[in-house]
Order: C-alpha cells, then structure tokens, then sequence
C-alpha cells in the first residue's frame, strides 16, 4: 500500500466595496479594481440584468463612454449580454448557455472579466456560468438590490435552480470585487425595497442583537427607505455576513451547521410552493417568523423577544402569512433541508436577540402548530 496525503491552502480575498456614482468618468474604483490583475487592459464582458437595463436606459452608454475614458485599463466586450431579470434566470439555462457561448465566440478566457449588474437571482446564475467556464472567468460583481446588496451578491456561493429544486446546482467561487452601487437602489419598487431587509434581520438575530435593536427601532425609517438608516442596515448587514464566512472555519460549508440559513428550510419551499411568486426576501420572513414561533413554544426565547421579531418584521413592511404556507409540507421541507445539508439536519434556533443554537431534530407537531399560528395570523401571547 502507498499513500500520498496532499494537503494545501489557498488565500481566498476580495474586496466588497460601497459606492455612488461608479461609472462616472472621474471615478476610478472599476479602473483601480481591474488594476490588480496587474497591468492592462483588461478584457471585460459586461452581463447586464433587464429590469435593471429597463430601470436606468443610459447604462450602456454610460458603461461604454467609461471604457473609452479609461482604455488603457479597460477593454469593453461588446455588446453587453443582456439577460432576463429575477428567478428565470436561475430556473431557465437560457441566461447560462448564452454566457457559455459568448465565452466561445469572443475568446473570453480565464484572464479576462465577466461584470455582472443586476439582482441577485442574475449574479447567481452568471456566477454559476463564469465559475464553471474555463474552470473559472474572473467575477465583478455589481448588485443592483437591496437583498443583493446586503447578503446575496457578497458571498462566495453561486447556483442555479434544477428541476424544480432551488439552488441545486452551484458552486462555491468567491468573486474578484464586489461593487455596491448605492445609486442603484433609488429605482427599486418598494416591493423589492423591502425584501431585502430580512436577511438584515436574520444575521442580526443569530449574531448582533445590538443591531436587531437598531432595527426595531428603526423599522419605520427603514418602511420608509430612508437613505442614511437604508445604507446602514445594508453595509451592517454585509459586514456580518461577511464576517461569519470569513471567521466560522468553514467559508465553502462542509459541515452541517448553517446559521446564515436561518429561516430558510422553510423560504426555498415556500418560493418554489408559490412558483417564485414570493420573493426571496419575504419568504425568508416567513421563515424567520416560523422558527421564531418554534423557538418560543420550545421555551428558549420569551414572549416579548417574540413580539418584537414580528414587529420589526411587520414594522418595515412583511406580510407573514401567504398561500403557500396552505401547502407546506413540513415533514417533506425538512427531509430536503437535511439533504442539501448533506445528511444531517441541522436547523438554527433562536436564544435571544443576538444568540442562537443548532438542533438535530424537530418536532413536526410544535412546528404545524405555528405554520397553523402564521395562517390564522393569531400568534401566542
């Protein structure tokens, strides 16, 4: 018998940066972001979301007189590939096939730059095509949401949606830069605005309770889209989220436990139960909402902890009942949670604000009890 036993380690860093303004021609953080790969210029294929495109008509331009300010850093691929906006992109191999193809056509290799703006069902799917493509296509990200922003656009997980299943097939590919360009945000529907605001309260329920107290007393700024309270709850939001993969030991998560999936068993049933009429971000309050009830009927977080989850839930604008939950198959949503965990069940539970723990296993009669409680809208005192 003769082993090998290989081990190595790579550095994985990236900035995540908070702008205005990023393709005004006097700014020169894209430029200065480029620069690192060293000397230019870089060949960049701009990925551009739709309802992003139909939201700020200029950006093409905008994007190409940039790129003619700065040539010898900048080489833009043209034309912009354009793609469809929202869940489609990541349900539908259409987006992904087109990015695969243009790679082919226009000799994108893995030292040239995929720039991505859009939401982040788009960043996921694109992030999914160029780490797949050569084995990996230098990633820019620029989220254009608030959910985006905070929490989906930063990390280094990439995925599309399989046969009905979210997120089935992804990777774990952390980008080259991330750029959050807070101009982007003031073109939102309140809809999506709002959305994007409970993984605000997630991570600040399982890490920060000095935060969730922000929130809860800032719930109505926030309801309103105030800009100051806005860009703080999102660059807070993101340095949380960025904290626990950067310090939890497990960034690519090997293991079972995920606490930045509180909420969630429940939110990727409900958004596929909906037929993703439910947006990502009003699913996972959902989800909050259920696992805080659980929490509380298990005696580990009290009744006024649980008031105030539901009225900086409500306060900045959820609704936590819909449809869907008519349908929620509990035994069936968790068997798939413990799948993709990869065999073990491990589901996130509240302590107080700001603590958590995992647990192994559920109690299906408490947990119908508060879906029951959710439909009704007649939470315990």
């Amino acid at each position: 018998m003769y082993q090998i036993d290989q081990t190595f380690t790579m550095t994985h860093a990236f900035p995540v940066c908070f702008d205005r303004d990023t393709l005004a021609p006097e700014n020169s953080l894209l430029t200065d972001i480029l620069q690192r790969a060293g000397e230019g210029p870089h060949r960049v294929l701009p990925v551009i979301d739709q309802n992003v495109l139909e939201s700020h008509p200029d950006l093409v331009e905008r994007l190409q007189f940039y790129a003619e300010i700065h040539n010898e850093v900048l080489e833009l691929i043209e034309p912009p590939l354009i793609v469809r906006g929202g869940e489609i992109s990541k349900s539908d191999p259409v987006e992904v096939d087109e990015f695969y193809q243009r790679t082919q056509t226009q000799n994108i290799d893995r030292h040239s730059f995929a720039l991505v703006i859009g939401g982040g069902a788009v960043i996921d799917a694109i992030g999914y095509a160029a780490a797949t493509a050569h084995r990996g296509i230098r990633l820019i990200r620029m989220p254009t949401t608030v959910l985006a922003q905070n929490d989906a656009g930063i990390g280094v997980k990439n995925a599309v949606n399989y046969r009905g299943r979210k997120n089935y097939l992804g990777t774990f590919a952390a980008p080259f830069a991330v750029i959050n360009d807070f101009d982007f945000l003031s073109t939102l529907p309140k809809r999506d605005r709002v959305s994007g605001i409970a993984e605000a309260v997630k991570v600040s329920l399982i890490r920060d309770g000095e935060f969730f107290n922000w929130l809860y007393d800032n719930r109505q700024a926030l309801a309103q889209f105030s800009q100051e309270e806005t860009e703080h709850m999102i660059t807070r939001c993101a340095e949380l989220h960025l904290a626990h993969i950067r310090t939890s030991g497990d960034p690519f998560e090997q293991g079972s436990a995920r606490p930045l999936d509180f909420g969630h068993w429940c939110a990727h049933r409900l958004e596929e139960l909906s037929a993703s009429e439910l947006r990502h971000g009003e699913a996972v309050a959902i989800g909050i909402a259920l696992d805080s009830l659980y929490s509380h009927l298990k005696g580990m977080i009290d009744a006024k902890t649980l008031g105030r989850i539901r009225d900086t839930l409500e306060g900045v604008g959820f609704r936590l009942t819909h449809r869907a939950l008519e349908s929620l198959d509990i035994h069936k949503a968790l068997e798939d949670f413990r799948e993709h965990l990869g065999g073990r069940l491990c589901i996130t539970l509240l302590t107080r604000e700001g603590a958590a723990q995992e647990v192994n296993e559920i109690d299906h009669q408490t947990m119908e009890q508060c879906r029951q409680h959710l439909l009704e809208g007649a939470w315990p005192n």
